[in-house]
């Protein structure tokens, strides 16, 4: 190992701290009722990028087994779920091809440098007709925006947030990613929980969904890979 080696591998963990491994309950939520809706099929759910394992009581129900992968194991880690290290931005992940048969990614992409090399893993490690699912912040939020007319920043990407979030990616940028990894079906979704600017509140359940992109903080992403 190179003498360089210590310090990358002291700054991808430190990166990956930051954030405690930990996101919103809406986030968690919308991606369990995302793949509620799409008859998942149970068996093997990887999360990679899984921080402390939050998303496996949203879906245990849905699936079999729980792998997350992450840069660093969190204490409070699922004891009955696997784990698996590694740094998503060195290269593949080292688990075999086909492994999974869905694969989700919980407010990951922003933190990586190259979010196309990132949905072609996960597209590697999901089985023929499996779902792939990615969340991020929403930059077209009402919040994201106006930070951006004030700030030049969007609002989950300020000096504060860096260097871990780095990637800002549009719904747009998404699906050109999804379809040119070659997944089908793909579609957007909306965490309906959305802050109100200059406050620590948040608009009501009801009225975010009436305008889902403008008054939701996080979006996903979901696409299924071509059945062989």
């Amino acid at each position: 190992m190179s003498v360089l080696a210590y310090p990358i591998q002291n700054e991808v963990e430190e990166r990956a701290r930051r954030s405690s491994g930990i996101s919103d309950a809406a986030i968690y939520s919308m991606v369990a009722d995302c793949l509620r809706g799409r008859d998942p099929k149970g068996g093997v759910l990887i999360d990679v990028g899984c921080g402390a394992g939050r998303l496996w009581p949203y879906v245990s129900g849905l699936f079999a087994r729980y792998v997350g992968v992450d840069a660093v194991p969190y204490e409070d880690f699922p004891s009955e779920a696997e784990f698996c290290r590694g740094d998503l931005d060195a290269g593949p992940i080292s688990l075999p091809d086909a492994c999974a048969d869905s694969v989700a990614s919980v407010e990951t992409i922003e933190h990586l440098e190259n979010p196309r090399a990132f949905i072609r893993e996960l597209t590697r490690l999901a089985k023929p007709g499996g779902w792939i699912i990615v969340t991020t912040p929403n930059q077209l939020s009402f919040l994201s925006l106006l930070t951006l007319i004030l700030k030049r920043r969007f609002n989950a990407f300020q000096d504060v947030h860096y260097p871990a979030h780095i990637t800002a990616l549009l719904e747009v940028d998404l699906r050109r990613i999804a379809v040119e990894c070659g997944l089908l079906d793909v579609a957007i979704g909306y965490s309906h929980r959305g802050r109100l600017a200059l406050s620590s509140w948040h608009y009501p359940v009801w009225l975010a969904r009436l305008f889902p992109r403008a008054l939701s903080d996080n979006l996903l992403v979901i696409g299924r890979k071509p059945r062989a």
